[in-house]
């Protein structure tokens, strides 16, 4: 009897932890990968670049929060989030430049989206004017978002 309870203790752990590796995935997407739970929304990555063309000083922590605080808050309120990073791009000029970079990711309603893209696009022209930068870089991608 107890070389019976515990096959049958082995074959139920077997099945609970077959269960709980698929039921995250069979419950977080419908049939046609899809995901089911949150709001579509767009998510928008922009990659600011800190080291200035002109070879002037760096943009520094301070200067870049505080553009973030003055031209991106006041339009996306509801949120955000900075990634400080090392990145590189080549130049107009064919130069690989390798530089410290900030990732700012935004996210916002599709029903959102036009009037959101305006004001990114607003947002990264301020950076290259006021830091002197050649481009700041968008990535826009379609989420699924639940908070």
């Amino acid at each position: 009897m107890n070389v019976r309870f515990t096959r049958t203790r082995a074959v139920l752990t077997a099945v609970g932890l077959l269960l709980a590796v698929g039921a995250p995935t069979a419950y977080a997407t419908l049939e046609d990968g899809t995901p089911r739970h949150g709001e579509p929304y767009i998510e928008t990555s922009l990659l600011f670049g800190t080291e200035r063309p002109d070879g002037g000083p760096a943009v520094t922590d301070k200067q870049f929060m505080g553009f973030v605080d003055k031209e991106v808050t006041p339009d996306f309120p509801d949120g955000l989030t900075v990634h400080a990073g090392r990145g590189q791009w080549r130049d107009a000029d064919g130069t690989i430049e390798k530089e410290r970079s900030y990732e700012l990711i935004l996210l916002y309603p599709v029903a959102r989206a036009g009037a959101s893209d305006r004001r990114i696009e607003e947002i990264r022209r301020a950076y290259e004017q006021a830091f002197g930068q050649e481009s700041v870089g968008r990535v826009d991608d379609r989420a699924r978002v639940d908070f």
